[in-house]
């Protein structure tokens, strides 16, 4: 639902119809927005429907306690204000509810003008709420973090260009760029500089759903929508309602959602699982990918009218060995970053040239990692050589210059292969599984086990 900025949205549940109507004539203003309900399912059916910054409760419903219909409301709205309406002889039903979350109670008959004063400060309350949340949560974007964006090669600057641009408009982004380029900080970056900075970044990883959830993931579901469907669920959609949702490694979601994917985008509108009724969401998206999408399209792996939707604005996030000039000032960053108010970290002249020697296959995450062992390894917070892993002090000959063994362990064959096809393919991990003949599940465990 598209709303003013400070458009305060209420629900009114209460079965006597007098009393909504004589709340609905007190509340309304050119600030107040009051949709009404005469009981719990008309109420929950409005919270699917629409978000909620204040809900007036009366305790006493025809279908529902009204104290135990307030925990389902928890539930469903992150933040939710609630005030409970009650007679004189409910007040300590009422005052025990504040304990478990209410926000505060009116009795009946009303005092309009506490009403009001109640109303609005459940609304701050509301808002100091949600911004606390998704601080600690990290959906929040600050708008002061430009550091994040770490280099300032001709390559950075154009990204830094190109998102100064796009950022202000509504239109989708696509990210593409290898495994560990660093694509999520951009696509943070993008939202904080957008006009919806200061509302939620919803972030998932397709790769991270399983098949048989990524509708109900996506798309919410209602009561009863399947097996185990206890309680009606919001889905990432609904949460980054007048936000932005991020949906990094885009080209794993299967064909099917794929197509349902498009159609929210070109209607902003969707249906939870087992629901009849479409609702109505304003989002910005961003996409990332490792993939080459056009191939996934050719192969019939990837929907090509999705692929055309989301392809609007596309920025290229090129590998960290094809902007090595860079890493000085990432190690430098991510150094300050670690030393955790101790004296900073250093790197010793040979250890940087071991880096800037390096081809990164895991780009600048791998650099972060090479930086972590190198603080818990580092003497006197001196970073040396000896604090590096074994890939980076190999050379292309075998061992810094050494001529490798005659024989080496089957182990050891198995890891410097699985390099050099990683490096071959330039970084590209799916592609180097599928040269291998193994899932990228397998291929990600044996660079774990082998300590890559």
């Amino acid at each position: 639902m598209t709303e003013q900025p400070n458009m305060i949205n209420i629900l009114v549940v209460d079965d006597e119809k007098s009393i909504r109507r004589l709340l609905e004539k007190e509340l309304t203003s050119s600030r107040r927005s009051i949709t009404t309900a005469g009981n719990a399912k008309e109420a929950l059916a409005a919270i699917r429907k629409d978000v909620f910054d204040v809900i007036v409760l009366d305790i006493s419903l025809p279908d529902a306690n009204g104290i135990e219909l307030m925990s389902r409301f928890q539930e469903e709205i992150l933040a939710i204000q609630i005030i409970l309406i009650t007679g004189y002889g409910d007040v300590d039903d009422a005052v025990e509810a504040m304990k478990t979350g209410a926000c505060d109670y009116i009795t009946k008959p009303f005092d309009l003008g506490r009403l009001e004063q109640v109303v609005e400060k459940a609304y701050q309350r509301g808002c100091l709420h949600r911004q606390a949340f998704l601080k600690s949560q990290g959906d929040r974007t600050n708008r002061n973090y430009p550091e994040q964006i770490v280099g300032h090669s001709a390559a950075m600057e154009e990204v830094r260009f190109l998102i100064g641009k796009v950022a202000p408009t509504s239109v989708p982004v696509l990210i593409t760029g290898e495994s560990g380029s660093g694509k999520s900080v951009f696509a943070r970056q993008l939202h904080g500089l957008s006009l919806r900075g200061d509302n939620p970044l919803i972030t998932k990883n397709c790769a991270t759903l399983q098949e048989e959830l990524i509708r109900s993931e996506l798309f919410g579901y209602c009561k009863g929508a399947f097996t185990g469907a206890e309680e009606s669920r919001n889905g990432l959609l609904a949460l980054a309602d007048q936000g932005t949702l991020f949906l990094d490694e885009i080209g794993e979601l299967t064909v099917g959602v794929q197509a349902s994917l498009l159609r929210v985008m070109e209607n902003q509108t969707f249906r939870p699982v087992g629901d009849k009724n479409e609702i109505k969401v304003d989002i910005r998206f961003i996409f990332a990918t490792n993939r080459d999408l056009k191939e996934e399209v050719a192969k019939g792996r990837f929907s090509e009218a999705l692929f055309h939707r989301l392809n609007v604005f596309s920025i290229k996030i090129l590998p960290l060995r094809k902007r090595k000039e860079e890493i000085p000032v990432l190690v430098e960053y991510f150094l300050g970053k670690m030393s955790f108010g101790t004296m900073p970290h250093t790197v010793s002249k040979n250890a940087m040239e071991r880096l800037m020697a390096y081809d990164w296959p895991g780009n600048v995450r791998e650099l972060h990692n090479v930086m972590e062992r190198g603080v818990i390894l580092a003497e006197n917070n001196a970073i040396t050589e000896r604090c590096l892993p074994l890939e980076l002090l190999e050379t292309a000959d075998g061992n810094d210059g050494v001529p490798a063994p005659l024989f080496t362990t089957l182990e050891d064959l198995e890891k410097n292969h699985i390099l050099k096809v990683i490096k071959h393919v330039d970084g590209n991990r799916s592609k180097a599984a599928e040269i291998l003949g193994i899932s990228r599940k397998t291929l990600y465990r044996k660079l774990l086990d082998n300590g890559s």
